[in-house]
């Protein structure tokens, strides 16, 4: 028998197949024109080649700065007025760059062992500040502040004291305890909490949601209070959770300084409702109201967030989780040689919306460690997790001792569920997994990119716990 979702997804693929390719077209020559310009800006020297970049016709000489998970070294530089140039290397694992404040001149994103000269132009006295503009990384640390004098180079040079502070020793006792407090302080009290379930009203058998995107102050981690973009004054937005064939309205009320629109990622909707302005709507602009309407056609684990500048609205916390029916389940299945139990109670229903960038960072539904919420239960307990990711980066979600079976992917179950203990979440992907706790105790449950979740100041970012007591 014909897949009746998979014929219309061909369908669909076919009739926009001829656009599309227009689309590819333009966007392969702005790619183009967008690398010869980056080249044209600066210079970048891999470390197969020969040659140490450009420096300044006049002013200091180059200074070298050198960057790292997640660092600047080193965090003051001084420099006399005038032409103002950097040397810059990458130290680190990941690609890194390095930015005059948000809008100023910036290196290309530079790999592992790359170089760049970051030329800076004629600064007049004052204090600047050197950023890595890779969403989050600023947020973990990586910030210098580069100070201009009206001395010479000589004079700059002497108030430069911790230029070569790379290669001093380390105080690892001080590293020792400042993760140790930081561990301590799980799980830190912080105000508000997202994926809140939102009732609808009912009008004429139609579910009626309504979605305020408004910037609000949300506390990250304890003491970090950000300015988030968020629905219903939390992040992430509400979960909305209906079933298949329903009748769903959702009406947005734009309060926030720009417009914006929704987009129901994952979710099958008329082309009118896809939440793409100017494409398939008009954009909702600030002061704005919106309605979209739509009935449930299959099921579906989605996600909503906005599609108007979504490199900005969506990691400052324009983003939600969106299900349509239930991730059926695997009973009396024989998954990689282990019988699962004839029948399967799933005692609870979790989403983690992951997230990198913006105001928010690295975080876990909203929250950065030690902020983040633990999940409790008791041995035997089985718990559904509904991973989807609103990040730029992929995430391989890994909990201490318990395997995930993973049953669906983008809310398609898998004719063939599979057991993970790290599983990668791509940016836009979904997946959903079971997970029996099945020994007592408090177990760690983090993003396995180590730089997501500890820094030199202790554990942070894409961490939580599961915790376990005894039935």
């Amino acid at each position: 028998m014909e897949n009746p979702r998979a014929a219309e997804m061909s369908r669909i693929t076919e009739s926009r197949a001829a656009p599309l390719a227009g689309v590819a077209l333009a966007v392969a020559t702005f790619a183009v024109l967008v690398s010869v310009a980056a080249v044209l800006a600066v210079t970048v020297v891999r470390d197969d080649e020969s040659g140490g970049g450009g420096t300044a016709a006049t002013g200091s000489a180059p200074v070298d700065v050198e960057l790292s998970e997640f660092e600047v070294t080193p965090a003051e530089i001084r420099v006399p007025a005038g032409k103002v140039v950097l040397q810059v290397t990458n130290k680190g694992s990941v690609q890194h760059d390095l930015s005059l404040g948000t809008e100023g001149p910036a290196t290309p994103h530079l790999d592992p062992g790359e170089s760049a000269t970051l030329e800076l132009g004629d600064l007049a006295p004052g204090e600047y500040e050197l950023i890595c503009r890779i969403p989050g990384h600023a947020d973990a640390g990586m910030k210098a502040k580069l100070i201009v004098t009206e001395g010479d180079a000589a004079a700059a040079a002497e108030g430069s004291g911790d230029q070569h502070a790379a290669g001093e020793e380390k105080d690892w006792a001080a590293l020792d305890k400042a993760m140790e407090e930081s561990i301590k302080r799980f799980p830190a009290k912080t105000k508000g909490r997202g994926n809140q379930i939102l009732q609808p009203r009912i009008e004429g058998g139609t579910k009626v949601f309504e979605l305020t995107a408004e910037v609000i102050d949300w506390e990250v981690e304890p003491g970090k209070v950000v300015k988030a973009w968020a629905y219903n004054r939390q992040v992430p937005g509400p979960w909305i959770k209906v079933n298949v064939g329903d009748r769903v309205r959702i009406v947005v009320r734009n309060r926030l300084p720009m417009g914006t629109d929704v987009h129901w990622h994952g979710i099958q909707v008329p082309n009118d409702q896809d939440g793409v302005a100017p494409i398939t709507q008009e954009l909702i602009r600030s002061g704005e109201d919106f309605t979209y309407e739509f009935v449930t056609r299959a099921p579906g684990i989605g996600m909503y967030h906005a599609h108007h500048h979504a490199q900005m609205q969506v990691p400052n916390g324009l983003l939600g989780f969106f299900q349509v029916g239930e991730v059926p389940l695997p009973h009396g299945r024989t998954v990689g040689g282990i019988r699962l139990p004839d029948q399967i109670t799933v005692s609870q229903e979790i989403p983690m919306v992951l997230n990198d960038a913006g105001v928010i960072g690295y975080s876990l539904n909203g929250k950065s460690f030690p902020a983040t919420e633990p999940i409790t239960g008791k041995v035997g307990d089985w718990v559904m997790v509904h991973y989807a990711n609103e990040g730029l980066q992929i995430h391989p979600m890994h909990p201490h001792q318990f395997p995930q079976l993973v049953i669906a992917k983008d809310g398609i179950p898998l004719d063939s569920p599979y057991w993970a203990d790290t599983l990668n979440v791509a940016p836009g992907e979904r997946y959903t997994v079971l997970m029996q706790l099945t020994d007592p105790g408090t177990w760690v449950w983090h993003c396995h990119i180590l730089n997501h979740v500890e820094r030199e100041e202790g554990m942070f970012g894409m961490v939580t716990a599961i915790v376990v007591e005894e039935s």
